[in-house]
């Protein structure tokens, strides 16, 4: 085994001073980094917190030195490692540090990898690259290095191309490429976003364990506070290309001084979350002009009348924990912040009960949509045949809220998407407003059924038509369905829907590119509402969205709700939120539904092992309740579900299995409202 270099030390590895950076467009300059500061210690993990455009990305980009040719320039700034300034070295002597002393590993790993070349050898020709090894020393490092981060069978998988691993697995494979000459700094850049949250903890729980083995220093680029409570020994917080607070992760979550980190805090729903979730209103400001002042202050309900004319130093509240808010000024007023953040979790202080009231539903008991033994399955070519959802059955009532959760691969957006007859079911019944909609349709129904169900999708920016103004964009379910009389009555509908989902009249004329990812969500589930649909499939409606817009959506969608006596399918993989927005939650597993039951009860009392496993994966934002945790770790990865296990299909992952598991457990209600499929539900009750 190689010799790895000792664990922590106080002694600073880098060192960003006064840091510029900017980007030359078709409009104008971009001032995306305005003047970063930060230090990162020996075996340290330094999370950098912040909605998309804040400047995270670009920052651990500079420090590599990987930022885009003759669009982008470090305008001013230092960047200190082993006593160089990173900024004035040669392309050939970063050549020398990228990768051998400070490493990155991307967001997305499937396109990092080259697909046409064998994993092993990748992460063996790095080490022959950088540390001038025989080809049989790579290998041996390199299936070492597939030892420590955890992939099985390493001299079988040495051999295999990137797309035979899971996205988990080819996340690691990266982890593996990026830990090859053994570097002194690890970027993370989002590396459990596009992940799976069980897949999410084990890369977590990987990356502790090889610092504590390694000594490696680690940048952690992320959006998630409960992927920061997890694994963060300090936080920057970054707003508008600048950092307005950095401490202790214990300084940033128990003792928050900016407003703009009160605000990410409050957005995100805990398990007991009542009410509307505190949103940061507003967006981001235009870096090409920047505002002047403090560029929070338009979107901060406490700003006082210096934040619009001068930007707040950064101010020193303890030896580790610094922000930049004039609230911090000794003759400012005293604020208390809106939430507290302690052992039990994150509580709002300034609790709306009207709020509370405004979101109240009350759901009927008579079913809108049946969906009995539901079967999608796809032919891939010869006899391989795709089991996809493989006989689902459940219920959603009139007004009511049915969240669809579970990993990646399971069949949620199949299900959706073969309700909605995107998809043609393979067998199985799907009955809407107590007529079935499976089968053959005629014209006339194919237009009612498009009408009372409408589909709101993952990504905003791909289901709008680039080419179309938001006006035709929003009225073109209209158009189809002859629901206006007038041009005027079109224009004058269209206005209507643009306030209700909170956007201004004059954002008719626009077209989608000059929307933020919030407002463009905001303009498919006005598309969605031009119809007046009784039923919505929301498809991950927020995973691509930062946590202050996911809350201002989620708002909208329960008030529209409450007003428009909606009833939603909620399809997600964030269980926080499904929780929280859902009244019922269907857990599935591989093309079954293995267990269901009211929300709050599933959380209080998960019975299915699957369901155990995955509440325990989820990052709680609050460090001391991470800390203890202990996580129920699965024993592989999801199984293909073009060859499903035998009997229950979640026995070769479950860490309860025996041999009656070979056996296909019965789907039962074991109590009122509370289904499972586990011969181990008796159990598991007691």
């Amino acid at each position: 085994m190689r010799v790895f270099r000792e664990a922590q030390s106080m002694e600073n590895i880098l060192e960003v001073k006064d840091l510029h950076v900017s980007f030359k467009t078709y409009a104008g300059t971009v001032r995306a980094i305005r003047g970063v500061n930060f230090t990162l210690k020996k075996g340290e993990t330094l999370a950098i917190v912040g909605e998309s455009g804040s400047g995270k990305s670009v920052t651990s980009r500079a420090i590599m030195r990987l930022l885009p040719e003759g669009i982008s320039s470090i305008d001013q700034g230092e960047i200190w490692f082993n006593r160089q300034n990173l900024v004035q070295l040669s392309e050939r002597k970063m050549q020398s540090i990228r990768g051998s002393e400070i490493s990155m590993i991307f967001q997305d790993p499937m396109t990092a990898l080259n697909p046409t070349m064998k994993v092993g050898k990748q992460v063996a020709e790095s080490v022959i690259k950088h540390q001038k090894l025989s080809k049989s020393k790579a290998k041996e490092i390199a299936m070492e290095l597939f030892q420590l981060v955890g992939i099985p069978n390493a001299e079988m998988r040495f051999n295999q191309y990137p797309h035979q691993f899971s996205g988990g697995m080819r996340q690691r494979i990266m982890i593996a490429l990026a830990l090859a000459c053994n570097p002194k700094i690890l970027i993370a850049d989002e590396p459990t976003t596009a992940l799976d949250v069980t897949i999410q903890a084990q890369i977590l729980d990987l990356l502790k364990d090889i610092q504590k083995k390694t000594g490696t220093a680690i940048i952690l680029i992320t959006h998630d506070l409960g992927v920061v409570a997890n694994i963060a020994d300090s936080v920057a917080i970054m707003y508008a290309g600048k950092i307005v607070e950095k401490g202790t992760v214990d300084d940033v979550f128990y003792d928050p001084k900016h407003p703009y980190n009160w605000g990410l805090l409050s957005s995100m729903p805990s398990l007991d979350t009542t009410g509307e979730l505190i949103s940061i209103p507003g967006s981001p400001p235009d870096l090409m002009d920047p505002p002047k002042g403090d560029p929070f202050a338009p979107r901060n309900e406490y700003a006082l009348a210096i934040d619009y004319e001068l930007e707040p130093p950064m101010y020193k509240v303890s030896e580790t924990h610094y922000a930049a808010s004039w609230l911090l000024h000794e003759k400012a007023p005293k604020v208390t912040p809106p939430i507290t953040v302690n052992e039990k979790g994150i509580t709002l202080v300034k609790k709306d009960e009207s709020s509370v009231a405004l979101m109240e539903r009350h759901p009927s008991n008579e079913p809108i949509m049946e969906v009995k033994n539901l079967t999608k399955y796809f032919t891939l070519g010869g006899q391989i045949t795709l089991k996809a959802v493989d006989n689902v059955s459940f219920q959603i009532m009139k007004g009511e809220t049915f969240g669809l959760v579970g990993e990646s691969g399971c069949g949620k957006s199949t299900t959706g998407r073969t309700i909605l007859k995107l998809y043609e079911a393979t067998g199985g019944e799907v009955i809407f407003n107590q007529q079935p909609i499976h089968g053959s349709l005629n014209n006339t129904e194919k237009n009612r059924v498009h009408r009372k169900m409408q589909m709101v999708f993952q990504d905003p920016y791909a289901s709008l038509d680039p080419r179309k103004t938001v006006e035709d964009i929003i009225a073109e379910g209209m158009d189809i369905h002859h629901l206006y009389e007038t041009k005027k009555e079109r224009a004058d509908k269209v206005q209507q829907l643009l306030e209700l989902v909170g956007l201004q009249k004059e954002h008719a004329s626009r077209y989608p590119h000059e929307f933020s990812g919030g407002q463009r969500q905001r303009i498919g589930i006005a598309r969605a509402l031009a119809v007046q649909p009784e039923f919505m499939i929301l498809d991950e409606p927020i995973s691509a969205l930062d946590v202050s817009i996911q809350a201002q959506v989620v708002n909208l969608l329960k008030k529209l709700q409450k007003e428009k006596g909606l009833t939603y399918l909620f399809i997600a993989h964030d269980l926080s939120m499904v929780k929280y927005i859902s009244d019922r939650i269907g857990v599935m597993y591989l093309g079954n539904i293995v267990e269901m039951a009211p929300s709050e009860e599933l959380y209080r009392e998960p019975l299915h092992p699957y369901t155990q496993a995955l509440l325990s994966a989820i990052p709680i934002p609050n460090p001391k309740v991470e800390r203890r945790r202990e996580r129920i770790v699965l024993n592989s990865d999801l199984p293909s579900a073009i060859d499903p296990p035998s009997g229950c299909r979640f026995r070769t992952r479950c860490p309860i299995a025996t041999e009656k598991c070979k056996e296909v457990p019965e789907w039962r209600e074991v109590r009122e409202g509370r289904w499972v499929a586990c011969h181990f539900s008796e159990t598991l009750m007691k």
